[in-house]
């Protein structure tokens, strides 16, 4: 009986690792160490919106890939789900299926949402599993951080905050992670 308990148990665990994204971001490895990894992605479109911090801000997002945009079309979710700073500015992003591009990308219907295209580049990205807090967060960039100076590799802005899984995830199969954009010589 604890036997058959057990793999229930296990299962409904395992289950919970699912994403509710049909498309991850695709990136190539050019470099790895024990810390963290260098990524190198291509350009791709991201849907973003300001983000206040208010739950509003992915609530706005979710609409725009349920169909609030000009063709009414419903747009699958893809990870990660990204968090940047720009110009002291919080932004929150979606990254949209690689079959977009910017002539085929409905056009939001909430003025809040913009279609912006994320340039190609190199990525230093630090992996963590647990809750996707501000506190998580800030103890991983620094890692990350330190290392990439110890390494003396230069970076281009501010920490990006990427996670994976929906919020039903236990923290122990979640997936965070920490990125900065990088000048690196392959």
């Amino acid at each position: 009986m604890k036997k058959i308990l057990s793999i229930l148990v296990l299962s409904l665990l395992l289950s919970t690792n699912t994403t509710m994204a049909s498309e991850e971001v695709e990136f190539d490895i050019v470099h790895k160490t024990e810390t963290y990894e260098i990524r190198k992605y291509s350009e791709r479109l991201v849907a973003q919106a300001i983000n206040n911090k208010d739950n509003t801000t992915f609530r706005k997002l979710f609409n725009y890939i349920s169909g609030a945009n000009n063709s009414s079309k419903k747009i699958e979710m893809t990870t990660p789900v990204t968090q940047t700073k720009k110009n002291n500015i919080f932004f929150m992003q979606f990254y949209l299926p690689s079959k977009f591009n910017k002539k085929t990308t409905p056009i939001p219907s909430d003025a809040d949402v913009k279609i912006t295209l994320m340039e190609e580049g190199y990525f230093a990205v630090i992996k963590y599993s647990g809750r996707s807090s501000d506190k998580n967060f800030i103890k991983y960039s620094k890692i990350l951080y330190e290392k990439l100076l110890e390494d003396k590799i230069l970076i281009n802005g501010f920490a990006i905050k990427a996670t994976y899984n929906p919020p039903w995830t236990l923290p122990p199969f979640r997936r965070n992670e920490v990125m900065f954009n990088i000048k690196w010589e392959s």
